[in-house]
């Protein structure tokens, strides 16, 4: 309204000049009548009314991409968060199963000692047997060999103070009791 205050108060200025009440040369007046037209076709036409329609239309899809934008933000979130537990879950997991990996190679250490003392000591009871044994073969061999030497120094010490028929009585004696006693 201020433009078509201006207008008329300038027209009535310059009106006082000039003969009567509008002025036909003057081009304030012509750019009056068509700012008047101009609006009358616009207000005619609805276009306030269609742009403020437009205008509507804009912000309703805006809000829906506002809406979709808060929806997909709040899905990536709870995706994040979903992972973030699933990481720390996996985290978890991992950190068990060291714990039961060391505290199985620990049982299998263990195991492999109680395996290896059972093995050394069976070695070593196996070897005190063999040496018991050959303790035994030893003093066996030994006896053994002392009666072979006892015998032979017998037979010596006989044959020395034995004559020829009391030797061939002691034979004749010995095969008779061989052969009762193989009997």
């Amino acid at each position: 309204m201020t433009l078509m205050n201006t207008i008329l108060l300038e027209t009535a200025e310059h009106g006082a000049t000039t003969p009567g009440i509008f002025d036909l040369s003057d081009p304030r007046l012509w750019v009056f009548f068509s700012l008047a037209i101009l609006v009358a076709v616009v207000v005619w036409k609805k276009v306030p009314a269609l742009l403020m329609k437009s205008l509507d239309e804009r912000a309703d899809l805006i809000r829906s991409e506002l809406d979709d934008a808060r929806r997909l933000r709040e899905e990536a979130q709870e995706l994040l968060a979903s992972y973030e537990r699933r990481g720390r879950e996996a985290q978890i997991e991992a950190e068990d199963i060291i714990a039961l990996a060391k505290h199985e190679a620990e049982l299998f250490a263990q195991d492999a000692r109680e395996k290896l003392q059972d093995v050394l000591a069976r070695r070593a009871e196996t070897a005190e047997r063999k040496i018991a044994q050959a303790e035994t073969r030893a003093a066996a061999d030994v006896r053994e060999h002392a009666a072979a030497l006892a015998s032979t120094i017998a037979e010596i010490a006989l044959a020395q103070s034995l004559t020829k028929t009391a030797q061939g009585k002691l034979v004749n004696d010995s095969i008779e009791e061989l052969g009762n006693s193989l009997q």
